[in-house]
């Protein structure tokens, strides 16, 4: 497989929306990120007032993006910008705040294996039936028959 390698970032920085692109969210999200207090750092502006990302805004960009694509609530990710960005010091604040989400994680990833099984159950049973050419004896409710 072809590895792409990343471009770099000019010195002046990026554009909202080339940060956007370059990071999968729309320029939307990186607005409301900014504005909620999930950005560590101020993001540099431009003497017109124009934001321009450099590579450590797109790092915690990613980061935001991946812990909410595992459900951490904003509120959460927000503690955890906060306690970043405080510096030193509270280590042990973030490891636990990690370590409690990750529990969360592992329960739900936990939850879908069990009801996946079913899916599995299901699609075998479809699978056998139609190889033994007696799908039609699958149930079906007949709402008629009820009344």
């Amino acid at each position: 497989m072809l590895e792409v390698k990343p471009q770099p970032i000019p010195e002046a920085g990026l554009t909202i929306g080339e940060a956007a692109s370059r990071t999968g969210v729309s320029v939307h999200t990186l607005r409301y990120y900014e504005r909620v207090g999930l950005v560590v750092s101020p993001v540099d502006r431009t003497a017109g007032g124009r934001r321009r990302y450099h590579q450590l805004d797109l790092d915690w960009i990613t980061v935001c993006t991946r812990l909410r694509a595992t459900g951490m609530p904003i509120k959460t990710i927000r503690r955890y910008a906060e306690l970043v960005t405080a510096g030193p010091g509270n280590e042990l604040d973030r490891l636990e705040l990690l370590e409690s989400h990750h529990a969360d994680v592992a329960a739900r990833v936990s939850e879908l294996q069990e009801n996946l099984k079913i899916v599995d159950h299901k699609i075998d049973v479809y699978r056998g039936r139609l190889a033994a050419g007696d799908a039609d004896q699958l149930w079906a409710p007949n709402r008629m028959a009820n009344g």
